[in-house]
């Protein structure tokens, strides 16, 4: 199957698993799917994650995270912002706050995928690739 923008499937895929109360949720591998998911995983927005080489392209399980009193997901929105028919970038001067701070872009930089924050602190800019909260 073709898929004309991978990233906004592979946030699709985790909205959609969230929505329906899933513990895992398995994504089609790629290097850059896999930096999202560190980042996720580093922010705390999901419990963890495994890469599973079994395949030609390997695929990534998720173990999506919820409050266990309120059983409230953790991720709320995950927003796609730079897509394939129009490109989003931010510099240093205009980066992206997220819910005043609370959330976090996800960037596409010359040092790798990383958060707007950590992005301010090195002083690039790069290609916004979503936002979650």
């Amino acid at each position: 199957m073709m898929n004309t923008d991978p990233i906004a499937d592979y946030l699709t895929r985790v909205r959609n698993a969230i929505k329906a109360n899933h513990r895992v949720v398995e994504i089609p591998a790629s290097n850059l799917k896999k930096e999202i998911t560190k980042v996720l995983f580093d922010k705390g927005y999901i419990a963890n994650y495994k890469f599973e080489d079994t395949t030609v392209q390997g695929t990534i399980k998720i173990a999506l995270k919820y409050n266990p009193i309120t059983k409230v997901p953790a991720i709320r929105t995950l927003v796609r912002v730079s897509k394939p028919g129009l490109r989003n970038y931010a510099g240093v001067e205009n980066m992206p706050r997220v819910l005043n701070g609370l959330g976090i872009a996800i960037l596409s930089t010359s040092k790798g995928v990383m958060t707007d924050k950590e992005a301010a602190k090195l002083n690039i800019g790069g290609e916004v690739l979503c936002h979650v909260y």
